[in-house]
């Protein structure tokens, strides 16, 4: 290549190049503002005041021990469903259990705490072990809260009966057993709404 050639080809080179540059920079006119934004989410704290409901000693088919607790919403959303799961677990003394305990231990979920005279459920604890939290929402806490759920700040209060049922027969191999009764109180949030 001639060195015409080259000094022309190194002449665009360097054209092109400054004409890059320069076609880049520009100047304009501009403004900004910057806004500050939070979202804050809220709480659900179901509480259950006693966290002990019952411990008894002595119990003899027939018996019977009422106790009430308060449910309570200490946190900043209000609460439109209480469930509740189920479980126990059995000593057998004598080891001469064949049938389950639970099945004798039967509960009544009582509505006013003054009158203690008008059942909203009545089950046993081996039902209400095999039961779904959705059901036990429907049968016992609707009733008592209503549509309304459980407000943020505000509490319930709710009767329990048990019963040890006496079934009229020989109950023996219950002697000296005891049941360790879970119940795990769970609370939904109500649906979302635009605020």
């Amino acid at each position: 290549m001639s060195m015409k050639k080259q000094l022309s080809m190194g002449i665009l080179s360097a054209a092109l190049g400054i004409s890059l540059i320069g076609g880049g920079t520009y100047a304009y006119f501009s403004s900004s503002e910057t806004t500050n934004n939070t979202f804050a989410a809220g709480t659900l704290d179901l509480a259950v005041e006693p966290t002990a409901l019952i411990e008894v000693e002595n119990l003899k088919p027939g018996d019977w021990v009422i106790r009430d607790f308060e449910l309570q919403n200490n946190g900043t959303l209000d609460i439109e469903k209480v469930t509740l799961d189920t479980d126990y677990h059995i000593t057998d003394a004598n080891g001469d259990n064949t049938d389950d305990f639970g099945k004798y231990i039967e509960v009544e979920f009582l509505y006013n705490a003054d009158k203690l005279d008008e059942v909203i459920y009545k089950t046993t604890l081996d039902q209400l072990k095999d039961m779904s939290p959705e059901a036990i929402n429907k049968h016992i806490f609707y009733p008592d809260l209503g549509e309304k759920g459980l407000p943020a700040g505000t509490l319930d209060d709710l009767v329990v009966k048990f019963n040890f049922v006496d079934n009229g027969e020989d109950q023996n191999q219950f002697q000296g057993d005891s049941l360790q009764l879970e119940w795990t109180f769970s609370g939904q949030q109500a649906t979302g709404e635009e605020k």
